[in-house]
């Protein structure tokens, strides 16, 4: 009951409507109205009630120095005021704490959504095979052994072997794959990954909490509540504000014989520009950013980029597009390049698979007619066959070719081995037991990207590769934009796991879109998601959202923490020097605490107006 009450009256409805009270008894005692002093008595209530409450909690249940807090200064300060009859310098300082308090809260508000999107993969029911026949049991009766049939399309709901079938799996959400993964009896798959085509079984081996989906959304949670808290900035002054301000005011009541000295000196000393300096700085450049297309979710994310100095990065959807693009075209018998992409795009034309549509896509963008096809077939997790002109055409694997009894001779093969080093999927054509050449595609590197690596070696920023994918396409692509620390095949625990390895020395920021990579972006220091089209999980597990995708914001946003730091120290430093100079008047008798503060107040306006000049600062990448 008490909490409710509290949290009510800490709002911001209820806090503005102190301050209106508390300016009306500023203003009517001055225009001849003096009952009007009494109207803060409102101010006095709404807003010293939290603070009084906060700090005597924190007495109670804070340990060592933390038990000093800024909100016990102002506590003090608010009593003594009251004591000898000055309303108003009670209610000035509690409702500019409020304030404070209330800014900075909005800044580090955290939305929990993206959690409940992840459990929402989770599928609620599994088609188990029992007894001969297909029964559709809740994923939660699902037991370690049981056969369960996968139909194209449908989610898998637990982690299991394919016992029987052939197929490709969308595995995205693990591992971050831009391609689905061909598989075959004998190979693992997990929960949470989608069946593209052909029909399986699977048997059970990691079911309810112990399958990977379910790590994953573990791994989420257990890194959201893991991350230390950050301490506010003015209780971390107040552990040494309070005893000085305390011995002083003792020091000028025994010296002065005058009480009311010793209680402007508690006054003046209430770190409201303190309290006001972090919140307004982040809000100017949490503002400064959003102009930029970076929406920052929290203070505290601003200011550990600026200690960042290792950045690992995804690599699909965030080095590179995330979009399949056929890459090459090479003819290894007599055929030109033209003409084989018109025949592999005509096979293709009735293909559901990625790769066959990237091709036809490509003929398309070139204008290139198809011809007509009859007697198409697909063999899930292995390639397609067609009849064209009355020929028959295989595309596919190696293995499936081979199995077609088309070979691959010298030449063929030493084309495949080029493409494969540089870490591109290929389609292999054949006819008439001969290849006649292979169809290279391959993600897009983004151009900004190796200028971005190099901005960053120049702040003395390491860029670090975490991806899904295997080892060549990886080192192709992280070769393509200058990073030579390189860890590939990882699912999302060995991301976490590289995180922290790289943590116990270093800071670090994470920068990815899928929703494999959640799980790291919590873990990391700073987590960046690519906002446009990255993954809501992972937009909302992480810290810092790119809207535009641009990845040569990260500089700017390094570059803009720094300068909000620098900001605020500064911010800080002039409240302090403000501060001395109120003291030294109080002491001498030239300030009351009505007036000691109202001149504490101008160092809280000082403050926010150096924020607002942190909403236009510069990069120097602007126009």
């Amino acid at each position: 009951m008490i909490r409710k009450i509290n949290d009510f009256l800490a709002g911001w409805p209820m806090t503005i409507s102190g301050g209106i009270f508390l300016l009306g008894s500023f203003v009517l005692p001055r225009i001849g109205m003096p009952a009007g002093e009494n109207l803060a008595w409102v101010c006095v209530v709404i807003c010293d009630i939290p603070l009084l409450y906060l700090a005597i909690w924190r007495v109670i249940y804070n340990k060592g120095i933390s038990k000093i807090s800024s909100a016990l200064l102002i506590s003090m300060a608010m009593i003594a005021a009251i004591l000898i009859g000055d309303l108003f310098a009670a209610g000035e300082v509690a409702f500019i704490m409020e304030i404070g308090a209330l800014l900075e809260d909005m800044t580090t508000a955290r939305a929990r959504k993206g959690l409940m999107k992840l459990i929402s993969l989770t599928p609620e029911t599994g088609r188990v095979i029992r007894d001969g026949k297909e029964t559709i049991v809740p994923a939660a009766e699902i037991k370690k052994g049981d056969v369960l049939r996968i139909l194209p399309g449908e989610t898998i709901p637990v982690d299991g072997m394919i016992i029987f079938g052939e197929t490709s799996i969308d595995q995205s959400v693990m591992t971050g794959e831009s391609l689905p993964v061909d598989k075959t009896a004998g190979d693992e798959v997990y929960s949470g990954t989608q069946n593209r085509f052909g029909s399986i079984d699977i048997e059970a081996s990691k079911v309810g909490e112990d399958s990977s989906l379910q790590k994953l959304i573990r791994m989420v949670e257990d890194a959201d509540k893991n991350q230390a808290p950050t301490q506010r900035i003015a209780d971390k002054w107040a552990s040494w504000l309070v005893p000085v301000a305390l011995l002083i005011a003792v020091i000028a009541w025994i010296v002065t014989k005058n009480v009311v000295r010793a209680v402007t000196v508690l006054v003046v000393f209430c770190p409201c520009a303190l309290v006001l300096a972090t919140p307004t700085a982040i809000m100017g450049a949490i503002g400064q950013a959003t102009k930029h297309g970076v929406i920052i979710k929290s203070g505290e994310a601003l200011e550990r980029m600026g200690k960042v100095n290792i950045v690992a990065f995804d690599k699909t959807g965030t080095l590179t597009y995330g979009r399949l693009e056929v890459s090459d075209i090479v003819p290894t018998a007599n055929i030109s390049e033209a003409e084989l992409l018109k025949t592999a795009a005509s096979a293709e034309s009735r293909s559901e698979h990625p790769l066959g549509k990237a091709i036809t896509e490509k003929a398309k963008a070139d204008d290139i007619s198809i011809y007509e096809v009859t007697n198409f077939r697909m063999t899930a997790g292995k390639g397609i066959s067609a009849e064209i002109n009355g020929k028959t055409w295989f595309l596919g694997s190696e293995k499936y070719l081979a199995e077609n009894g088309v070979a691959m001779d010298d030449a063929a093969s030493a084309a495949l081995d080029k493409l494969r080093e540089a870490g591109k999927a290929s389609v292999i054509i054949g006819s008439e037991n001969k290849v006649v050449g292979i169809v290279a595609l391959s993600d897009t590197l983004r151009p900004e990207g190796a200028v971005m690596v190099k901005e960053l070696e120049q702040m003395g920023t390491k860029s670090v590769l975490l991806t899904g994918d295997n080892r060549k396409a990886a080192e192709y692509f992280a070769a393509k934009v200058g990073i030579s620390d390189i860890r590939s095949d990882l699912l999302p625990e060995n991301k976490v796991e590289n995180i922290r390895d790289l943590m116990q020395n270093d800071t670090v920021c994470m920068i990815g879109d899928g929703v494999n990579d959640a799980p790291a972006l919590k873990t990391a220091d700073v987590g960046v998601a690519m906002g446009a089209m990255g993954s809501d999980i992972a937009v909302e597990a992480a810290d810092v959202a790119l809207m535009t995708d641009d990845v040569s914001k990260i500089p700017y946003l390094k570059w803009l923490s720094n300068t909000t730091v620098k900001t605020i120290k500064g911010a800080i430093t002039l409240s302090m020097c403000i501060n001395f100079i109120a003291v030294t008047l109080s002491v001498l008798g030239i300030l009351t605490p009505t007036t000691g503060a109202l001149v504490h107040n101008a160092g809280s306006c000082f403050v926010v107006l150096l924020a607002a000049l942190l909403y236009d600062r510069k990069y120097k990448g602007d126009q």
